[in-house]
């Protein structure tokens, strides 16, 4: 590694990629990252900070974990699906962001909640209620679809403002039909004569480079008084006695768990920051965290 001084044609810096930086730098240290492009100086205690660094803008996509179905006896209400945000924003290079990414809840539990540290929050959705006896579906980021229970209707769930919708409610009849989870982009059907609700479908975003549907709602499940299970709402949600799908947010079908939640980051150009899966699609670098980390800008 060498420093070129050329009289018309400037300085030429050290260069080297993030993995082949110096093994014992001192302070004061400097060169080009050509991993990140960007100029950078060592600080210390095994920090490297960018210099005279330029902010730059990201889309980002954030989905809670699934809240999972009721857990009693018989015509359990669906999960609601994980709270879904989508949003773009400015970082500063050297910058490190806290990607926390919720797990589904078990069946009788909400999602845990999905983060982009000093960004953004997404709220776990909320849990199916329980059938015979039944139960209100729980709030959350989609809230739960009721419980059934004999001659009695129940409401599903409340949503978080501008992340998910409302779960189905009961029947209230002797059949026990529960309330499908909401969804990221409908609420949950109620429950019938015939049938329990389905769970509200979820929303599809393209940030990934292809178009992929997140935090649809969980089913209502069987029940032995004659209610057949609903389906689960597209997005990832589980049919009634069926789990919601891994890193989509999906709730629960009534009886299981729900899906756990996910985080993506694009951006136009070549790669700037690290941390997630790292793949270039049209153009854009994206970063997908399906489990929590660390976005370095």
């Amino acid at each position: 590694m060498t420093v070129i001084i050329d009289g018309t044609a400037g300085i030429t810096p050290t260069q080297w990629t993030t993995a082949g930086r110096p093994s014992s730098p001192t302070v004061g240290q400097s060169g080009w990252n050509t991993t990140l492009s960007q100029f950078e100086i060592y600080t210390g205690s095994g920090n490297w900070q960018s210099v005279a660094a330029s902010t730059y803008s990201i889309s980002y996509l954030v989905v809670a974990g699934g809240g999972g179905g009721g857990n009693g006896a018989s015509g359990n209400g669906g999960g609601g699906a994980g709270g879904l945000l989508t949003s773009t924003t400015t970082l500063t290079p050297g910058t490190a962001y806290t990607v926390t990414i919720g797990a589904g809840g078990s069946a009788g539990s909400n999602g845990a909640n999905s983060s982009f540290t000093g960004l953004t929050s997404a709220v776990g959705g909320g849990y199916g209620g329980h059938g015979s006896p039944g139960q209100y579906g729980a709030a959350g980021g989609s809230g739960g679809g009721a419980g059934g229970q004999d001659t009695v209707t129940w409401s599903g769930g409340s949503p978080t403002s501008g992340q998910g919708n409302s779960g189905g409610g009961s029947s209230g009849s002797a059949n026990y039909g529960a309330g499908g989870g909401g969804g990221a982009g409908a609420v949950g059907s109620n429950g019938t004569t015939s049938a329990s609700g389905a769970g509200g479908a979820g929303l599809s975003s393209s940030i990934s480079g292809s178009a992929t549907n997140y935090a649809g709602g969980g089913g209502g499940s069987s029940s032995a008084s004659g209610a057949s299970a609903g389906a689960g709402g597209t997005g990832g949600g589980g049919a009634g006695g069926n789990s919601g799908t891994a890193n989509t947010g999906g709730g629960g079908g009534g009886g299981t768990s729900g899906g756990s939640g996910i985080v993506i980051i694009s951006y136009a150009g070549s790669q700037r920051g690290t941390g997630g899966t790292i793949t270039s699609v049209g153009g854009n670098t994206i970063h997908t965290f399906t489990s929590s980390g660390t976005y370095t800008a």
